[in-house]
């Protein structure tokens, strides 16, 4: 149990479609930053919390499926923005269903004060936490939830 204990969190962030043009889209929901600097800001706040991150971007569902099966073994937890697919992805929320670790829904912007078909999130069942509306503090907020997170859970086991 002590190699558990010090062994590196690692955690995988996925993307979902779209968040590649961020910066391009609209500043009132998404704020101004790119991708670039919303991973550089992740890998920054992860050296500091010292875990290791493995970063995604997908404009397509079957390679959100395909990277969070290829490495639900590899990874102690997920950070994911499903964007569009937060919505209506069954295949999706299934594998997240099946993982053994810990997900975590992340969202720049409130999508609960937005479209109404932009409010109902069908992963949100099966994750751990929900972090969205503070635009890229959601993301360095859930991030730190998900270490600590992990980490108690590795203390009671």
């Amino acid at each position: 149990m002590a190699e558990k204990e010090n062994k590196r969190i690692k955690i995988m962030v996925i993307h979902g479609p779209n968040l590649n043009l961020l910066g391009l889209r609209d500043p009132k929901h998404y704020g101004n930053l790119t991708l670039d600097k919303l991973n550089r800001l992740l890998r920054k706040r992860a050296a500091e919390l010292g875990v290791e991150l493995k970063i995604y971007q997908f404009n397509d569902e079957g390679r959100i499926i395909t990277a969070l099966q290829r490495n639900r073994k590899k990874v102690d937890g997920v950070l994911i923005n499903p964007a569009a697919y937060t919505h209506y992805s069954i295949a999706i929320r299934d594998t997240i269903e099946l993982l053994k670790i810990p997900v975590v829904e992340v969202h720049l912007s409130n999508i609960y004060a937005r479209e109404d078909f932009r409010t109902h999130s069908v992963i949100k069942d099966f994750c751990a936490a929900q972090f969205y509306g503070k635009k890229e503090a959601s993301y360095t907020e859930a991030l730190a939830w998900l270490v600590k997170h992990i980490t108690e859970t590795r203390g009671n086991q």
